[in-house]
């Protein structure tokens, strides 16, 4: 679109008498818009405060000419909303910035302004300030670095600070004003100084913070003085603002915020004169409202939502698939179109004004200035858009007023409540409606708070309703109870669930079916919340995917905030896998290829932490890396929920050499104790809990070795002194960690090491007597134990070892792929395969479902065959018994010796 800046000027001056008396003030910078030149108007405005006697003079002369160049450039159509509103926050952030300066300076005149500290709160956070919009920073300071007088008391300088910006700020002369600034926005303002200590604020914020203030610092950021103790300090109330897990809550506190405006506003409900474009139904704040509700919902979770940009939020939640992308279509348009009237009326006198005027004269002064026709074509644009926004609106604090609700209806109790089981058929209804009565008393922790008691009545029925349907109620209920007591706070849980109904049914399956995961939800309630998205019964992506996903955090993280981060990360998709397989959404097989691909991934971002960590203090070991080999399932790519990971930590180069950090190690010392962090980052609980059991044993010399040793090193001990049973171990060895020349060089390494000539007859006789110790040592652990009982997974192993270290074929590191290759050789039955399958599926299913390898209860019995593609329970055992006859029929046919596996 072409500008018109004609048209523009004849606007201004026929309706709009504050642009008017700045045309007629500054004839330069009219000369420069009617000539059409916007940007070197914009560049004239910001210059014209040079020359002035004092630091306000100067920015009262440089706010004058800058709305007026804005604001002819926004009626002609040469600048966006996006700028203008840009234009008008920058401006905001060199006024304070020079008011700080200006008001340390005048107490000591050489300093620099270091030690206080604006944040920018609002639309000026959000770099959305409108012509005629106030500034609400909250002003900070760090008493140990305020520049000030040797007699002044800290306090005192600040306060004389703070009261010096507000008067160059908001003092109003024949060149205007700046900014009007509103300091209420700070912690307990009806008692607490203009500005207030850095520590002060954070124990506020960390303690006794209100829920509006949480969602006005979704907004904030560090606009002027001293940045990096600004930035500090947001960094250190960021989990104030976004929380780790989904927050539910904040729809209820928004909707109590919402009802508060809506009864305190007297304007009309409806566009027409008088109506509030701001705080009325579908105005501007119910949008920002939107965007931000959703934003303390998910933000903690997603940090890709922590924008200030009101447009920039909703296309965010958009793409993330949180809101309807049409939603932020139609919500994003009005915003802007709301906005740029609001302009319209603040355009006029330059008053802060978000009312249509009451006389109908006026109002169509102010359409006509927008280039309408009159004020009845603003109103019916205007009934529009805010039908548009307020229907959206009304439908998510609906959602609030939900799951607010409380009362005799949601908190049924005694003989209701006795009843009400009874309908249900739970067994004992009396015995259970006393126990939730005595969850309600007071004995549980989480459920001590009014507020928790009241989100618990809005969700008990449909939940006791969920356990009811549930294959072991009794069953659900008790791991319901030891969840109830292991939590802090259940509100959070209670609102997710009342959210979203569809997860109770699925939170009463896992708490009846599957022992551990029931087990981590008692540690960690927030595991459901990444349940809500449908893409949680997506396979977890590439080793390279979820490297990214778990690396990404924010710049300023530290070492334990990473090692927390993974444990988070990997908790989440580890439970999303198990859920999985109880819903029979995936093959076990796929779940235990996605595990493994999770615990790859966590190491890779482990080790690369640790690593950057360790060199701060040692530095690096010229022509040296640390690499880790993955053994075990680990190994083969085939984790379960159990298994631990099987590690073997090696470096490369010469291992006399010295690293070059502040702190020099000797190479094998270095890498010996770098391997050590990297174990414990892995394996060590931290506030998000533990992560993996790591096992080192199957190093050279197991426990009496180095933990690390030297490529060499490791390729001398297989060749001269290790057993049989650990170059069987290596045939599933893969290496895991390191660059892509090592990984590749070790590789060879065990390759090598794989194909060496061998005595077959000493090779069998070998792993017989290995098999038979470890039957001694290791016996069945029950009907179900498909790895240790004869004829199970682990005879498969061991033959197919014996097989690929006699023979050198088949030598890849997963098992089922190994197997197929010896199959095609016809070294082992072509049926073996398959009963590997079998019995791996079973494995990896009943790691959840039959955790102590007895025969689980019925319910999880049917799951369990589902997974394993049998019909019934039956069915499940007969495949088992058939695979066990062709392991042993294959271990027959290999060694010559008869197996018994009844």
């Amino acid at each position: 679109m072409t500008a018109d800046w004609t048209g523009a000027l004849e606007r201004a001056r026929a309706h709009s008498p504050f642009l008017t008396r700045g045309l007629e003030r500054l004839p330069a910078l009219e000369a420069l818009l009617a000539a059409g030149d916007g940007e070197a108007a914009l560049a004239w405005a910001k210059a014209a405060g040079e020359g002035a006697s004092s630091v306000a003079s100067a920015l009262r002369r440089e706010k004058q000419a800058l709305a007026v160049a804005l604001a002819l450039g926004d009626l002609a159509g040469a600048f966006d909303l996006t700028r203008v509103v840009g234009e008008l926050s920058a401006f905001a952030d060199r006024a304070l910035d020079a008011a700080i300066a200006d008001a340390i300076r005048a107490r000591v005149s050489d300093a620099q302004p270091a030690g206080f500290t604006a944040l920018a709160l609002g639309k000026h956070g959000a770099g959305e300030l409108n012509y005629s919009s106030d500034i609400d920073p909250i002003l900070l300071y760090d008493p140990a670095l305020l520049p000030r007088r040797e007699r002044d008391e800290p306090g005192e300088a600040a306060q004389r600070v703070a009261r010096t910006l507000m008067q160059t700020m908001s003092q109003v002369d024949h060149e205007g004003y700046v900014f009007r600034v509103d300091l209420r926005l700070r912690p307990a303002s009806e008692v607490s100084p203009l500005a207030i200590t850095i520590d002060a604020a954070l124990t506020h914020y960390e303690s006794s913070a209100l829920a509006w203030e949480r969602a006005a610092f979704i907004r904030a950021r560090v606009c002027a003085g001293d940045l990096a103790a600004g930035e500090a300090f947001l960094a250190a109330i960021r989990p104030f603002v976004w929380r780790k897990s989904l927050d539910f809550g904040a729809i209820v506190e928004i909707e109590r915020l919402t009802q508060r405006i809506r009864a305190n506003h007297s304007g009309p409900a409806q566009p027409g004169p008088g109506f509030n474009i701001k705080q009325g139904r579908g105005g501007i704040r119910e949008v920002e409202f939107f965007a931000q509700t959703h934003q303390l919902i998910h933000g903690g979770r997603h940090p890709e939502l922590r924008l200030r940009g009101t447009r920039a939020s909703l296309d965010a939640l958009a793409a993330a698939g949180l809101i309807d992308a049409e939603d932020a279509r139609v919500l994003g348009q009005s915003y802007d179109r709301l906005r740029t009237i609001e302009h319209r009326l603040q355009m006029v006198a330059d008053q802060q004004t978000h009312s249509l005027p009451l006389d109908p004269a006026a109002l169509d002064n102010v359409a006509r200035l927008d280039g309408l026709a009159d004020g009845a074509a603003l109103v019916a644009e205007l009934e529009a858009i805010t039908e548009a926004v307020g229907s959206r609106y009304d439908r998510l604090i609906a959602q609030g007023a939900r799951d607010g609700a409380s009362g005799p209806v949601a908190g049924i109790g005694g003989a209701a409540l006795k009843h009400e089981l009874a309908q249900l058929g739970f067994a004992d209804p009396q015995g259970l409606a006393e126990r939730i009565e005595g969850w309600r008393s007071g004995r549980l922790r989480a459920l001590r708070s009014e507020a928790a008691r009241a989100a618990f009545d809005a969700v008990l029925r449909p939940l006791l309703a969920a356990f009811a349907a549930a294959p072991e109620p009794e069953r659900a209920l008790l791991r319901w109870e030891q969840l109830l007591t292991n939590l802090p706070s259940a509100v959070n849980l209670f609102r997710l669930l009342e959210a979203r109904p569809a997860l109770l049914q699925l939170l009463a399956r896992i708490l009846s079916l599957a022992p551990p995961l029931a087990d981590e939800l008692a540690r960690r309630a927030d595991l459901l919340d990444p349940l809500i998205d449908a893409t949680a019964f997506d396979l977890p992506p590439g080793v390279t995917e979820l490297v990214d996903d778990f690396a990404r955090g924010e710049e300023d993280d530290d070492y334990q905030q990473v090692l927390d981060r993974v444990r988070r990360r990997v908790g989440e998709r580890r439970f999303a896998l198990g859920v999985q397989l109880i819903e029979g959404a995936r093959d076990p097989a796929e779940i235990g290829r996605g595990l493994s691909r999770v615990a790859e991934a966590a190491l890779t971002v482990l080790a690369d932490a640790t690593v950057a960590e360790f060199e701060r203090a040692h530095g690096r070991v010229p022509g040296g890396e640390l690499v880790v080999l993955g053994l075990g399932r680990l190994g083969g790519g085939a984790l379960t929920h159990a298994s631990d990971l099987d590690l073997v930590f090696l470096f490369t180069g010469d291992h006399t050499a010295e690293s070059d950090g502040p702190r020099p190690l000797g190479a094998t010392l270095y890498f010996n104790r770098l391997a050590q962090r990297v174990s414990v980052a892995l394996s060590v609980p931290t506030a998000e809990g533990a992560l993996y059991d790591v096992d080192t044993r199957l190093r050279p010399s197991g426990d009496q070795g180095p933990l690390a040793v030297s490529f060499e090193s490791f390729a001398r001990y297989q060749r001269e002194s290790a057993w049989t049973w650990e170059h069987m171990a290596l045939c599933r060895a893969r290496p895991l960690y390191g660059s892509d020349g090592a990984r590749t060089e070790l590789a060879r390494i065990v390759r090598s090491v794989l194909t060496l000539r061998r005595d077959p007859a000493k090779l069998r006789q070998e792993v017989l007597e290995m098999r038979a110790r470890m039957a001694g040592h290791k016996p069945s652990k029950g009907t179900l134990d498909v790895k240790l009982a004869r004829g199970g997974l682990v005879d498969i192993e061991f033959t197919a070892h014996f097989l690929q270290l006699r023979d050198g074929i088949g030598l890849v590191p997963s098992l089922p792929a190994a197997l197929g290759e010896l199959a095609g050789a016809e070294l082992v039955l072509p049926d073996l395969p398959e009963a590997q399958a079998v019995l791996g599926r079973f494995l990896i299913a009943s790691r959840l479902l039959a955790p102590d390898t007895q025969a689980p209860p019925l319910a999880a019995r049917a799951v369990l065959a589902q997974a394993c593609g049998c019909g019934d329970w039956p069915g499940l055992l007969k495949a088992l018994g058939e695979s066990r006859r062709t392991v042993a029929a294959v271990w027959t046919a290999t060694f010559g010796e008869t197996l018994e596996t009844e």
